[in-house]
């Protein structure tokens, strides 16, 4: 079937809230030499995109100014030396950007077939996650099996990413969340120990926990007042990953803990990183992770799917924190 010239995507009309978030229209992406089409089919919701409506995440110079970093479809149309896939193949990807759109272009090395027995909602809830725990925790990090983890916002997509990943591979795991609700689903998937942060203090936590040892890694994307805790809490030769910053960026704290208890502080944007690292990550996935999701180990958790035309109520719902897994855009819902 040839291809349509015109397509539905979602435009932010201006830097602002939600509510500058519109439905529109246009031409389908020009694919670039190892670039494949997709057809959308759902799209994955995630804080960097409501950075970027806001004004503070603009996408790279080379990418979609159409927000979105994760979908699943099919595949539409594939560009010059672009291997591996076939017209008509079903993937999940992420994206430079693009996502919130009936078709998206993205490096072929970029998708990955759907895991075994997830629908493509499921799929599209996969990538942005599973890139960036990957990345951070293993890649980074080097977490080993054996280690403890705290997560922070377990009940995000990323924090239930990481605690189902991290048990998976034999981590004993902490986690904070924002209520007694989400406290228990995170134990529900897997959390050994969680901590509502709104009444309980984790660093005291983990120091009783832990007989005052803290724990060996922490992968945070609140900052603010927590860099300091975090800091407390890591056990000798710990690491600190930092991802994003829900509090202030801006911080002051005691680095003295960094010398003497010879600490590892690092910190990434995935989607800053080089094309060969996200390919790569691309394959280690596949090669690690694909066989669990077979499996059923691990489970993508979707709390709503908004249409594409909605994307406005999905950013609000993002941005109130009262969700508990992913927020998804049907674009073709199957």
């Amino acid at each position: 079937m040839p291809l349509p010239s015109t397509m539905r995507y979602v435009s932010a009309t201006a830097p602002g809230p939600p509510e500058v978030l519109e439905a529109a229209g246009g031409p389908l992406p020009v694919l670039k030499p190892g670039e494949v089409l997709i057809e959308v089919a759902y799209a994955g919701v995630n804080r960097p995109d409501c950075l970027q409506r806001s004004g503070a995440y603009p996408p790279p110079a080379d990418a979609s100014p159409i927000i979105g970093l994760e979908v699943a479809g099919r595949i539409a149309a594939l560009g010059e030396r672009a291997t591996g896939w076939n017209i008509g193949d079903e993937v999940c990807a992420l994206t430079p950007g693009g996502g919130y759109a009936e078709y998206c272009a993205t490096p072929a090395g970029f998708c990955l077939p759907l895991p075994p027995g997830l629908s493509l909602l499921e799929a599209a809830g996969v990538p942005e996650n599973y890139f960036t725990v990957w990345y951070n925790l293993f890649d980074r990090l080097h977490f080993s099996p054996g280690e403890s983890v705290l997560i922070h916002g377990g009940t995000s997509g990323i924090g239930l990413t990481a605690i189902q990943l991290g048990k998976a591979f034999g981590a004993t795991v902490f986690t904070t969340a924002g209520s007694a609700e989400k406290v228990e689903f995170c134990r529900s998937v897997g959390a050994d120990h969680a901590f509502d942060y709104r009444t309980q203090d984790f660093e005291a936590e983990i120091a009783r926990i832990t007989h005052k040892r803290g724990v060996d890694v922490i992968l945070d994307m609140v900052g603010g007042d927590y860099a300091q805790k975090n800091l407390k809490s890591l056990a000798l030769e710990g690491r600190l990953v930092q991802i994003a910053f829900l509090k202030a960026h801006r911080i002051e704290c005691d680095w003295r803990q960094i010398m003497m208890k010879r600490l590892t502080v690092t910190g990434s944007t995935l989607r800053a990183s080089p094309f060969e690292r996200k390919a790569a990550l691309a394959r280690e996935l596949k090669r690690e992770v694909w066989p669990l999701l077979d499996r059923g180990e691990l489970k993508t958790i979707i709390h709503a799917t908004f249409p594409l035309a909605e994307a406005a109520r999905a950013h609000a719902l993002m941005e109130s924190s009262q969700h508990i897994g992913k927020i998804m855009l049907a674009v073709r819902p199957q």
